[in-house]
Formats: structure tokens, C-alpha cells, sequence
């Protein structure tokens, strides 16, 4: 008898086989065997590859975690929250609650219970960091599978994991990963309601965006135009459906982004702390102000940064994505992307109007394009690492067009598309050669970069036109995997880099200094404690590690009265830091400073004094800045006062709060000096001094007791 074989498994557009699905009983054991090796109709390969992508996308945010410093600033608001449930709630920066943070305190919230549930140290506020880097990357994945195949969701995977600017800034307690996740969760619930056209995966995506508006305010709804064009065109419903659904989908956006802020401006102002960053102790003037128009026209409605953001990230303008500052945080495939979401639109151009690939298209070009224009115009403070923000619609384009390209190479007229594809890898190629020259002679990695970049580039262009135009299968196979290895050789040799080097806690960024504040080598200020849960409480003990890697739960011996946890650079000038026993508060965040106290130094002997002196006190000392008190805190476990917020220039204290947190007995201690700014700081400063008792032995700090005011 004849025994006929079974047919070979069907070809996907993106060039993969259908594997025959497998008999399946249904159970544990078959849901567990799909967790490693995916749906049956998936290629082999596709599983394990994404399992090895997560696990290096885990490396190289948690590789040495004890190196990790973070950003002192969020540190200590952290901090102070596992110590008070109202600083929590608030985003304080002192258990005190005596002033917030300048951003919502969603991120704050995370790092904190994870905080409250193991214990106050390195490992347990970078957890939700790597889970939602990690997440991110899976998230992805799962969003560009569904429309463009394994292939393509596999090189998105890959391109985002291995942005330096997105490890960097995952290995730091900055709030933008968590950002980057909530924004992929809203957009993977916009596109489930384009494809399906019902609501309430629409308002899962309005809500989305409101917690991630609630870790980064505005910056947050960079990609809502994105949003609402993509669903009010693509979406499987009438014209009616699709206004009315986007009508409650944008409130439950408003309702998710403005709980917090409308309860805390409800709020009476002497039941809550001041809102850090504001000028009226608002959210809402943070919200348009500081954190809003004043980051994109270059003055917050709190103070002047005009042309600021060019000190971390270069000159506003169309290019700064690739000044020597930015070209090796993010732009290495922005060529190929551009050349990419263009050929795609062109590709889908007479689809139907509810076609899934074009709505994915448009969404994921939006989003680079939208971040694009606002971080390369935004004439205010502009970090470097705000671009990882930026990353995921790169890597979707990148991911999804190279699929859509090669497939359009391969099959499409030679003449229309046969020069797309190795154009679109020539110039990423190139242009990984230039940036990596920027950086040559500072080290074998970037070296070796470089040449696999031009090598692998080189090679993948000749072999794609040689395969195309002998129809060589296998070559152009063999060309489009150089081609991966060409585009992602300079981004892998900056990534390891941030994962296995120091950064700068308050401005991280990835791969050799190339003049920027900020970068390689910088500490972000004193590091969490280890396993005793948090900063030191004995008298005179730093608690945390020191900037130059000391592992955690070691303090450093106070004898000589100084601990040295690495340099804050922000700004101007160095801010926040405790270096050779001093604590120094200065210009930061483009925002003008020198307010009470600014420049002045504090020791760890002056904390240990101050501890030993607090008398009962709720504040262990008020201070210039948040840089210099968040740095205390961390050292001594106790709540500090930061009188005029991140530079001085906040009007959180005012004469009459002075005169009745010391006739309560809250307050003993503050630091002042000669250089106050601003009617109301000098006011202080005037009465300081001439009604307390000046501590002969610290120049700048003051005790003031209830019998001091009249």
C-alpha cells in the first residue's frame, strides 16, 4: 500500500513555516509546553528565541547590581515612604511630607512597595525596573507578532533590547521604564479595539495612559495623537461608533490621568506637603508649568531654563538625535525606520481602511515621529534618556519593515523595490561607521563595532543584490541575517557598556562620555542600604554603599566624618552629592539656584551631630535643596527639609512655616548662607541669623528653639 506524506507546512508572508500542530490534551502539562515552545503554528525557532532575548534583555539591566546607584533624589522619596504612608501617597521627598517630588508619584508607588514588602536596598527598588524592562521587550514582541509574523517580533525584541539609552536608564531609578511600559500597555489595547472595534479595550488604553501621565505627566500623551488618529481611522466600527467609543475612551483618560492631582489640590495646602516644582503649590501648575510647556518652549512657569536642555543633550533641533551626545544613546536605526515606515505606508497603500498592518504602521510611526519632533525641539531641560521613550516605535518599525522589505525585495518589481531594503541597511551601516568613529580609541569594543558594522553592512548589501538579481534564495537569506548583525553591533557594544560600567544616577546614559553632563563613571548619590532595610539608624553610620562600588550593607567608617557616594551631576553644577564628606547643594535641572543655604557643605560628622542633638525633633535639619537633603536622608534615616525643592528656587518655606515648625519643636536645625536669592529666602536667612545660635563648628548651620521666636 502507498503511503502518502503528509504536505509541507504552509509559508507565512513574513517567509516562516507553520508547524502541524501537535496533539494536545489540553492540560498543564500542554499549556506548560507552549509556554517554551510557543503556539503550534509558530516556527520552531520562535519560542526559544524570544525566551533568549528576555534573558539578555535581564542581564543587562540587573548585570552587578550592587554597582547600581540610582537617582538619589527618587531614593529618598522612596525611602520616606516605607517610613510614612502619607509621604507615599504624595511622592514626598521626606517622611515629614514637607514637600513632593517634581513628578506624580505612580513610579514612586512601585519602588516603594516592593520596598515595604523586602526590604529597603538596591536589588529591591531596581526589581520593577528590570520586570518592566524585561516586560517591555516581551510586550513588544507580542504586539508585533500578531500583525507581521515571529520574524519581525523577534528583530523589534532584539532592536529594543539592546537601545544603550533604554539599558542605561533601566539600571536607574529614574521613573521613564515604568513610563515605557504603561504606554505599551495602552497601546496594545488600542490596537486589541481597532482590530475588534469594541470600547472597553479602548478605555483600558485611556486608563493605561492616565497611570503613565501619573509617572511622567506630559510627557505621557506624546503619543495620543498617534491614538486617536489610528482609531478614528482604522477602527473595525461605523464613523459613529468610532467617535462615540473615542469620546469614552478619552474619559476614562481624564478621569485615570486627573484623580490624583484634583485630590491633592483639594487638598488644603497645610494638610499636605508643597507641590515641588510648582510656583502656586499645585499639581496643576506642574502639570502645564515645569513638567508641560516648560520643557518644550524653554521656560516652566516656576522659573527660566531657556536653552538649558542643550547642556545634557545638545542644541535644539532636527539633527540633535545625532549630535555626538545623542547619535550613540538612540539613532542608530532611525535610518532604516524612516526608510521602513515610509516603504510600509506605500506597501499597505490600497489595503482596506480597517487593515490591521497599516493601523500597526501608523501607530508605531506616530509614535517615533510625535517623540522624535518633541525631544529634537524641545528648547527646555532635556535629558538624554528621555528618549528611551522614543525606542519601542524605532524598534516596531525596524522589526516590522525589515519583513515588509525583504519581502518586497524578494517578490516585488526589481526596479520599483529591488533597491529599498540594501539601501534602508547601507545607511543605518554607514551611519553606525560615523558614530563609532566618534568614539575611536576608546576601547576595543568600539573598534571591533565598528568593523563588524562596515564588514557586516558591506557584506549584507552586495550579498541582497547579488541574491536578488541571480535569485539566489540562500544568499539573500544569509545577506538579511548580515544585515541584522551590521545594525545592531554598535548598539550591542554601547548596551554592554551601560550594563557593566557605572552611570551617573541623575543623567544615565550608555557608552563612552562624549560631552554631555552626566554619562559613564558619575555616581547618582549615596546607594541604598542593604539587608537591614534601609538607611543606617545608629548615630553617625552612613548607611549605604560608596559611589566607587562598595557592596551594600558595608557602611563606610565615619572617622574621618566624610562618605563618598559619587557626584550628582545635574545642571550646572555638581548637586546633591556627599563626596569627601561634603553635601553640596548647587545649580541643577536648568533651573536657576542659589537659594538658603546654596553651596554650603554638609558632613557626615555634621549629621552625626545633628542626630545626636535632634531632640525630638520631626526634622532632623532644613536645607537648600532637594539634591542636599535627599543625599541626608539616605545617610541618616531621617527626614530632612528641602526648603526651596530641586534647586533652591521653590517657595516651600516661608518665614511664618519657619517661625511655627520651631515654636512646635519640629525644626532645631538649618543651614543657611550668604548667597540667598529671592525676597523670601533672605527674609529667612535674615531672621536665621540673627535669632539663632550659630554651631561654632559647621559653618552655615543654626539651632533655633522655641524661646528663639517672638
Amino acid at each position: 500500500m502507498t503511503t502518502l506524506a503528509p504536505p509541507p507546512a504552509p509559508v507565512r508572508e513574513d517567509g516562516a513555516r507553520h508547524r502541524s500542530a501537535p496533539p494536545t490534551d489540553g492540560g498543564l502539562a500542554s499549556r506548560a509546553r507552549r509556554l517554551f515552545t510557543g503556539a503550534p503554528e509558530d516556527p520552531r525557532w520562535a519560542r526559544p528565541a524570544l525566551w533568549a532575548i528576555l534573558v539578555l534583555a535581564t542581564a543587562l539591566y540587573a548585570w552587578n547590581l550592587s554597582s547600581i546607584t540610582g537617582n538619589t533624589f527618587y531614593d529618598a522619596a522612596v525611602y520616606s515612604g516605607t517610613k510614612s504612608w502619607k509621604a507615599f501617597f504624595f511622592g514626598a521627598l521626606d517622611a515629614g511630607s514637607f514637600i513632593t517630588v517634581d513628578k506624580p508619584p505612580f513610579a514612586l508607588w512601585v519602588m516603594g512597595l516592593s520596598a515595604r514588602a523586602f526590604g529597603y536596598g538596591t536589588w529591591q527598588l531596581m526589581l520593577p525596573m528590570v520586570a518592566v524592562g524585561t516586560g517591555s521587550v516581551a510586550l513588544l514582541y507580542r504586539l508585533v507578532k500578531r500583525d507581521f509574523g515571529a520574524v519581525a517580533a523577534t528583530v523589534s525584541a532584539l532592536a529594543l533590547t539592546l537601545t544603550p539609552i533604554t539599558v542605561a536608564i533601566t539600571r536607574d531609578t529614574n521613573p521613564d521604564p515604568i513610563l515605557v511600559f504603561l504606554m505599551l500597555l495602552g497601546a496594545a489595547a488600542l490596537l486589541k479595539s481597532v482590530r475588534t472595534g469594541r470600547l472597553m479595550p479602548l478605555v483600558w488604553s485611556g486608563v493605561a495612559i492616565g497611570f503613565a501621565f501619573n509617572t511622567k505627566m506630559m510627557q505621557a500623551y506624546v503619543v495620543l495623537p498617534a491614538f486617536f488618529l489610528v482609531y478614528l481611522w482604522a477602527a473595525n466600527a461605523s464613523l459613529g461608533k468610532r467617535i462615540r467609543n473615542l469620546a469614552v475612551g478619552t474619559v476614562a483618560l481624564i478621569v485615570s490621568s486627573a484623580w490624583w492631582m484634583v485630590v491633592v489640590d483639594l487638598i488644603p495646602a497645610s494638610s499636605r506637603p508643597y507641590i515641588g516644582g510648582s510656583t502656586d503649590n499645585t499639581v496643576w501648575d506642574l502639570v502645564i508649568g515645569y513638567n508641560g510647556f516648560g520643557r518644550i518652549f524653554g521656560a516652566s512657569s516656576s522659573v527660566g531654563s531657556q536653552g538649558n536642555g542643550a547642556g545634557f543633550g545638545g542644541e535644539a533641533g532636527l539633527y540633535r538625535m545625532f549630535n555626538d551626545i545623542m547619535g550613540g544613546q538612540i539613532s542608530w536605526l532611525i535610518p532604516f525606520a524612516a526608510i521602513a515606515l515610509v516603504a510600509g505606508l506605500v506597501l499597505r497603500g490600497r489595503a482596506p481602511r480597517t487593515d490591521a498592518r497599516r493601523a500597526a504602521l501608523m501607530l508605531w510611526g506616530g509614535w517615533f515621529v510625535l517623540h522624535y519632533l518633541t525631544f529634537a525641539l524641545a528648547e527646555g531641560t532635556f535629558h538624554p534618556y528621555y528618549v528611551t521613550a522614543m525606542a519601542p516605535g524605532i524598534a516596531a518599525l525596524v522589526g516590522a519593515g525589515s519583513v515588509m522589505l525583504y519581502n518586497a525585495f524578494r517578490n516585488g518589481s526589481a526596479a520599483k523595490w529591488g533597491w529599498v531594503l540594501p539601501a534602508a541597511v547601507a545607511a543605518s551601516s554607514v551611519w553606525a561607521v560615523v558614530v563609532l568613529q566618534r568614539v575611536s580609541g576608546s576601547g576595543t569594543l568600539y573598534t571591533v563595532a565598528e568593523v563588524v558594522a562596515g564588514v557586516a553592512g558591506t557584506a549584507s548589501v552586495i550579498g541582497l543584490l547579488v541574491g536578488r538579481f541571480t535569485k539566489r534564495q540562500r544568499l539573500m537569506g544569509v545577506a538579511a541575517l548580515a544585515a541584522v548583525v551590521a545594525l545592531l553591533a554598535g548598539p550591542a557594544a554601547y548596551s554592554a557598556s551601560a550594563a557593566t560600567s557605572s552611570t551617573n544616577g541623575t543623567n544615565p546614559t550608555a557608552g563612552p562620555s562624549t560631552g554631555g553632563m552626566g554619562g559613564m563613571g558619575g555616581g547618582g548619590g549615596q546607594r541604598p542600604s542593604g539587608a537591614d532595610g534601609g538607611p543606617g539608624t545608629n548615630s553617625g553610620e552612613a548607611p549605604g554603599g560608596s559611589g566607587d562600588g562598595q557592596e551594600m550593607g558595608q557602611p563606610p567608617s565615619n572617622s574621618g566624618g566624610s562618605t563618598e557616594s559619587g557626584t550628582t551631576e545635574s545642571g550646572t553644577a555638581e548637586s546633591g552629592s556627599i563626596e569627601s564628606g561634603t553635601a553640596e547643594s548647587g545649580t541643577a535641572d536648568g533651573r536657576t539656584g542659589g537659594a538658603m543655604g546654596g553651596g554650603t557643605q554638609v558632613s557626615s560628622a555634621m549629621i552625626t551631630y545633628l542626630k545626636k542633638n535632634q531632640d525630638g525633633a520631626t526634622w532632623l535639619v532644613a536645607v537648600a535643596t532637594d539634591q542636599t537633603a535627599s543625599s541626608i536622608i539616605l545617610e541618616s534615616g531621617e527626614p530632612v527639609i528641602s526648603m526651596g525643592g530641586w534647586s533652591g528656587s521653590d517657595d516651600a518655606m516661608t518665614l511664618a512655616k519657619l517661625k511655627s515648625l520651631v515654636k512646635a519643636g519640629k525644626l532645631h536645625y538649618i543651614v543657611v548662607s550668604d548667597s540667598g536669592q529671592g525676597s523670601s529666602n533672605s527674609e529667612i536667612s535674615t531672621w536665621v541669623k540673627a535669632n539663632g545660635t550659630a554651631v561654632s563648628d559647621y559653618s552655615g548651620l543654626y539651632r533655633l528653639d522655641a524661646s528663639d521666636v517672638s
